[in-house]
């Protein structure tokens, strides 16, 4: 709603503000220079991004207009899972985790956490380092430095569509010059024109970097923004998950184990101990 609210604010106050001023808004309206520089902007796209890109892109654009899913409640499902999956490993040894990570669709201590199992990555992210634990194969080290790669690239993936929406924001200036050369080319095969039309016909060429710069800036460029603060969250919740791990692997008891993993989450987001006492205790009871 924020997206759809800010277009809106962007639209009110620069079409208002013209009319306001005495500008007449029909001057404004030529749908063909939208074609030049909405198709040169798209051809340009498509040309500098790769299947992958573009697919990653076009599957990123719905979710900046829902809110965000990285709430409290879901940290505080998360923190609460980690918490009864150590306490099981502390108490009856790494084997009696085996079945939940080989299966966790199928596990009674997963399915009291719908809102985890919805998002299969980090569900994958955290069988998989529990696997490990369980196979005993590799010390802290090398499991941590195995998940900030895999953090690493993931992050480099969620960057894919950063990288093509900001850059497809930053040429719309440019083909609204295109679109306003343009004009100029076909005003100056007019010159024996009144002066009236003439100057309709120099305005139409400049609302064309009109257009293009309204539509950087106010509506493209703004998404890239987006999409990169909803990376740094998702992103976030792997970090939660590795240092939770990583203090459990290095014999801290679980409910140590996650107070590291409440530490590194953002202030807005971060339950405070006696909230997420309070959660956990309510989820062991379910």
């Amino acid at each position: 709603m924020l997206v759809i609210g800010g277009y809106i604010v962007v639209l009110l106050c620069v079409f208002g503000g013209y009319a306001l001023a005495g500008g007449y808004l029909a001057a404004l309206w030529h749908p063909i220079e939208l074609i030049i520089i909405g198709g040169g902007a798209l051809g340009a796209f498509l040309v500098g991004n790769n299947s992958k890109a573009i697919k990653a892109t076009l599957k990123a654009l719905p979710t900046l207009f829902k809110g965000s899913k990285y709430t409290r409640a879901l940290y505080l499902d998360m923190m609460a899972l980690l918490y009864e999956l150590l306490t099981k490993i502390r108490k009856e040894g790494l084997m009696s985790v085996e079945a939940d990570v080989d299966s966790p669709e199928n596990s009674p201590l997963f399915a009291k956490y719908p809102s985890i199992m919805a998002d299969h990555h980090i569900v994958e992210f955290l069988t998989d380092y529990l696997r490990l634990m369980v196979s005993g194969s590799m010390n802290a080290f090398e499991i941590e430095n195995l998940m900030d790669n895999e953090i690493e690239t993931h992050h480099h993936e969620g960057e894919v569509p950063v990288h093509a929406v900001s850059k497809l924001g930053d040429g719309l200036p440019a083909f609204g010059i295109v679109a306003a050369v343009m004009g100029v080319v076909k005003t100056m095969g007019s010159v024996h024109l009144p002066p009236a039309e003439l100057g309709i016909l120099i305005g139409a060429a400049l609302t064309g970097t009109f257009i293009g710069i309204l539509l950087a800036y106010g509506f493209v460029s703004p998404l890239a923004t987006l999409l990169e603060q909803k990376l740094h969250e998702s992103t976030k919740m792997y970090q939660c998950v590795k240092v939770t791990l990583l203090a459990s692997i290095n014999g801290y008891a679980p409910a140590i184990a996650v107070e590291f993993g409440r530490k590194v989450l953002f202030s807005t987001e971060r339950p405070s101990f006696s909230e997420l006492e309070e959660h956990v205790k309510g989820a062991k009871s379910r």
